[in-house]
């Protein structure tokens, strides 16, 4: 199917994106509009510790109203990033722990209805404190819970955070060695 650009327009640059009205020609010849958030990518990261533990965060979402539990995860500090830099970062500065080991599982779009956010998906092991000072904005509380545990909470539609849910899924296959019992 072939939509035709006729034009795009900046409405909106905030600090962690951009939003651009796209004029576009449909394949039956119409033409329509879209409203497209522009973001350079983000990661997200499934912290594992010695004792099979994922590291959750458990922060305020302003635009839900509530505290979700969620992995740790972030935003490039620019289009260019490496996401495998910004995923260690991230987890030093949201959980205090390093990781000795990272492995990208995967990529996904957050949202593509309305988005070009491209997150990335990296499993960390062999963690050892190293923190970071956290964002300004950020006030986050670390949470242990046991890898079989974080899937069936996920499964029970407990964990309402898109994100993780997706993380969960992609890495599941790597996870099995954490499901047996310590």
């Amino acid at each position: 199917m072939n939509f035709k650009l006729i034009s795009s327009e900046e409405v909106f640059k905030g600090r962690v994106f951009t939003i651009r009205r796209d004029n576009l020609r449909t394949p039956d010849g119409r033409t329509t509009k879209f409203d497209i958030v522009e973001h350079h990518g983000s990661v997200v990261i499934l912290p594992i510790d010695q004792d099979g533990n994922l590291l959750f965060v458990r922060q305020y979402r302003h635009a839900t109203k509530g505290n979700l539990l969620e992995l740790p995860a972030g935003t490039l500090d620019e289009p260019n990033e490496d996401p495998a830099y910004c995923a260690g970062r991230e987890l030093r500065e949201e959980t205090g722990m390093a990781a000795r080991k990272i492995v990208e599982l995967g990529k996904f779009y957050l949202v593509p209805g309305y988005s070009t956010e491209l997150m990335s998906v990296f499993l960390a092991t062999d963690l050892y404190d190293n923190p970071l000072a956290p964002d300004a904005d950020e006030f986050l509380g670390v949470e242990k819970v046991p890898v079989a545990e974080a899937l069936s909470m996920a499964e029970a539609g407990q964990i309402p955070d898109a994100k993780t849910l997706a993380a969960l899924f992609m890495a599941r296959p790597h996870l099995h060695p954490y499901l047996v019992s310590r």
